[in-house]
């Protein structure tokens, strides 16, 4: 351990920590942009780049910066002399004279780290005028906005992209004044590895990279008297939505997320949930064959477009390996465009399916070319947690106000098990609990597979399921994702199945939620939510509900028969590898 003293307070801290450690011990803030720490996932960013966190260290002639400098026995700190906050706002003051001044209209606006710095230091007025850099949006894809006017070289989304997912395409390109971290060869983002995760954006402290809008389509969507406008809710946005209306963390806001969704004027309100028990009714039956085969193992989920995606580029030899069931997301749009559109006498073409997603992956999986049939694409748009949020304010519809109401059926109704989607490990142990009855031919009891949960990046366990013991992994995170494919390349490791989620932590840390701003532990209490619903739902096996048996019955036959294969399964890419 090691004694210092900071603004004259005493502090003892382990050694190797940094003068922002200490500080943030004593409930000292200091100011930071380009630092960046999440704690569950071990991930840290201190490059010191921007200097916003500059102190004063007593017999240092220059100024340190406080992320980045460790600290030493008997060290004396201050954090608030007048040449530690002149400094910090002559950086402030330059960096914001070459930062765009829309801040009313750009994405970031009301969480923006800049702009909330530049408040509280109380900058009103730019004293450095002059020269700014002339860059290019980029909009090649589906899914995020690349704004490189206002990249403020923090590099906190190198550290996302490279080091958290290791994707690797972003770096730091050119030089001196024109200098921004961009893609090798100032490709468009669309012709990258990018797997549109949104990590960076999650990461991006400014407006530099967001995500692609669709909340204008949805607007005129619901303002088109010749469309049948139906949406459907991702599990993990209930118990992140309200944040984005003061509620607390992890607060279950399923009901009054319906009941907004009615007020926006949209047809039917269904749940994503639906489409996960049917997702586990396919998944499951090509995991059981496979067992049974002995071939193709391990089993991998296929779930997650941002991890497909990965896939297709990183390990293109395995494309054989993950699943061949869609994503609910797409699922719940191939059923909606056929056998709900029998049902109530539409034409697909004159459906509008809108997905609300935490993921923005989820936009460019909707615009797969795979995923469309006769011109006619299975989900038509889709938006973001945060998105939606912001067509409830713009309405003036607050779901912290408004009273519970339940999903519309028939593609409404759901159980715990595809509740558990959202949190990682959920996929895997909803396919555990319907092996075990299908194999042992019994309703069993026990449902709980726990060693599959939580937020490790990397998760192993051997679970019995109906006699048979099967060696299972969960990764969250890319770059986890990397690290047990290349062990399974170098026949190291051996499994029956592996659910894979692109997000560290899963969907509830998808790029498309209300930012968390570092604080780690609001992930924790949305996924303690997550597995309250399943716990107090009545059925928790996805084979248990009753609509779902229904849908078998009346119009698929059973899971992969060859109607199934048509509508709910698809086939992977193998891409380039730069």
């Amino acid at each position: 351990m090691v004694k210092l003293s900071v603004n004259n307070m005493a502090v003892e801290v382990e050694d190797g920590a940094t003068i922002l450690d200490a500080a943030t011990k004593v409930g000292i803030k200091i100011p930071t942009l380009c630092h960046m720490h999440l704690d569950s996932f071990n991930v840290e960013h201190r490059c010191a780049s921007c200097r916003i966190c500059v102190v004063e260290v007593e017999g240092r002639r220059n100024l340190a910066p406080s992320c980045s400098t460790p600290v030493s026995e008997g060290m004396k700190v201050k954090t608030n002399s007048i040449r530690a906050i002149n400094a910090r706002r002559t950086i402030l003051d330059l960096i914001l004279s070459n930062h765009p001044k829309d801040c009313l209209t750009c994405e970031k606006n009301g969480c923006c780290e800049l702009q909330e710095l530049a408040g509280e230091m109380g900058l009103h007025q730019i004293l450095y005028k002059g020269e700014m850099s002339h860059t290019t949006k980029d909009l090649s894809s589906k899914s995020i906005v690349r704004d490189p006017a206002k990249c403020i070289m923090c590099r906190r989304c190198e550290t996302a992209c490279n080091v958290m997912q290791t994707v690797g395409i972003l770096s730091g390109v050119g030089r001196g004044f024109e200098v921004t971290v961009g893609t090798a060869g100032a490709r468009p983002l669309v012709d990258t590895e990018c797997t549109f995760c949104g990590q960076c954006v999650a990461a991006c402290p400014v407006g530099a990279l967001t995500e692609m809008s669709y909340v204008y389509n949805v607007w005129t969507a619901l303002n088109d008297p010749s469309k049948t406008v139906i949406v459907q809710t991702a599990p993990a946005v209930r118990v992140a939505i309200g944040e984005e209306f003061g509620m607390e963390p992890g607060t279950i806001s399923t009901g009054q997320l319906v009941h907004g969704l009615r007020l926006l004027g949209f047809n039917k309100v269904f749940d994503t949930n639906f489409a996960a028990d049917l997702t586990i009714m396919e998944e499951t039956h090509e995991l059981v064959e496979r067992i049974t085969k002995n071939e193709n193992l391990p089993i991998l989920t296929s779930c997650c477009p941002g991890w497909v995606k990965f896939l297709e580029h990183q390990f293109p030899e395995l494309t054989y390996m993950p699943s061949s069931a869609k994503s609910p997301q797409q699922m719940f749009g191939a059923i909606a465009k056929s056998y709900y559109a029998e049902k109530i006498g539409k034409k697909p073409e004159d459906i509008v399916v809108v997905s609300v997603m935490p993921c923005l992956a989820k936009k460019y999986e909707a615009s797969r070319p795979e995923f469309s049939h006769d011109g006619v694409a299975d989900v038509d748009i889709v938006i973001s947690t945060r998105e939606l949020a912001g067509m409830f304010k713009e309405a003036g519809v607050h779901i912290d106000k408004l009273d519970s109401q339940d999903y519309d059926n028939p593609l409404g109704e759901s159980t715990g098990a595809a509740m558990i989607f959202g949190a990682s490990g959920g996929v895997l142990e909803a396919a555990l609990r319907t092996a075990a009855d299908w194999v042992s031919g019994k309703d069993l009891e026990s449902v709980d597979f726990k060693a599959v949960r939580g937020l490790e990046g990397v998760k192993e366990a051997t679970v019995n399921v109906a006699g048979i013991d099967l060696k299972v992994a969960v990764c969250s995170g890319l770059g986890n994702t990397r690290k047990v494919l290349e062990k399974i390349k170098r026949g190291e490791a051996s499994y029956h199945a592996i659910e894979i989620m692109a997000c560290p932590g899963g969907c509830l840390n998808g790029g498309g939620q209300p930012y968390i701003h570092g604080d780690t532990s609001i992930l924790e209490r949305r996924k303690e939510a997550i597995y309250k619903i399943d716990k107090d739902l009545p059925k928790r096996k996805s084979h248990q509900n009753p609509d779902i048996i229904k849908l078998y019955d009346e119009y698929l036959g059973k899971p992969g028969s060859h109607k199934a294969h048509k509508l709910l399964h698809t086939e992977y890419v193998k891409r380039e590898h730069f």
